[in-house]
């Protein structure tokens, strides 16, 4: 393995991560998939560490999908209570380190407690120059595109914009990451080789890596290995490798 030490030069500008594999983690050990969940906190603060360290500008963790309500209530509960937890024990460290933290989905189906926890997280970073850290929580990719095309539609409605007016960066525009650079990385731990409606509008063009390590068992040196990967791809974007080189 390389140093971390080492750390390329050509680091991606936005690193986004799926979280997968804390239950069969915790199944492995003989442990209920909720010892998983909990387990999975270090790693995370792992991912933000190298974040800091490297210069991504900003980390997109998804940490439940609007799909994730159909899991066990029990485990659904406990992942609530995860994330509560995890706000008041984590975020005035964040600040410290100047990170900008944000939850992006749809917060509405949260308990009242919760939902000031995110708030007064938000509230306290908006102002940080550093990393910009998204909690992809209660969030879908086809729900972020359905609700863009809902704004546009309503400015078209209202007179505001004609349906010849409207681009690609103007629907950019209404996503829930439209003021961050477009997706250069995805990360997926625990094996499984798909997005699983996560961020589909901005990982049009991004590269994908896949890990078999469970999310509990990543670290800082798993990060540096999918960027090592990362610069060794050719980015096209549409045009022919000779173009590009």
């Amino acid at each position: 393995m390389k140093s971390l030490n080492n750390i390329h030069s050509q680091v991606p500008e936005h690193v986004a991560i799926i979280m997968d594999g804390n239950g069969r983690w915790a199944k492995e050990k003989g442990k209920i998939r909720t010892f998983g969940h909990k387990a999975g906190v270090k790693a995370v603060r792992a991912a933000v560490s190298y974040a800091l360290k490297s210069k991504v500008k900003a980390l997109t963790l998804f940490a439940f999908s609007s799909e994730n309500w159909n899991r066990p209530v029990d485990e659904v509960g406990v992942l609530m209570e995860l994330f509560k937890l995890v706000l008041g024990s984590e975020v005035k460290k964040l600040h410290k380190n100047n990170v900008k933290l944000r939850v992006i989905g749809d917060t509405s189906r949260f308990d009242s407690k919760l939902i000031k926890k995110v708030h007064d997280a938000e509230e306290l970073t908006k102002n940080n120059t550093g990393l910009t850290l998204n909690i992809a929580a209660n969030y879908g990719g086809r729900w972020d595109i359905v609700n863009a095309a809902k704004t546009l539609a309503d400015k078209v409605k209202s007179g505001e914009l004609t349906t010849a007016e409207i681009t690609e960066e103007l629907f950019t525009e209404q996503t829930c990451a439209a003021d961050l650079p477009v997706v250069d990385l995805l990360i997926r731990t625990g094996g499984e080789q798909r997005i699983s409606n996560f961020l589909l509008w901005q990982l049009a063009y991004a590269e994908l890596y896949f890990s078999d390590i469970y999310w509990p068992d990543f670290n800082e040196q798993t990060f540096q290995d999918a960027v090592n990967d990362f610069n060794h791809r050719q980015r096209r974007f549409g045009k022919t490798g000779e173009q590009v080189s």
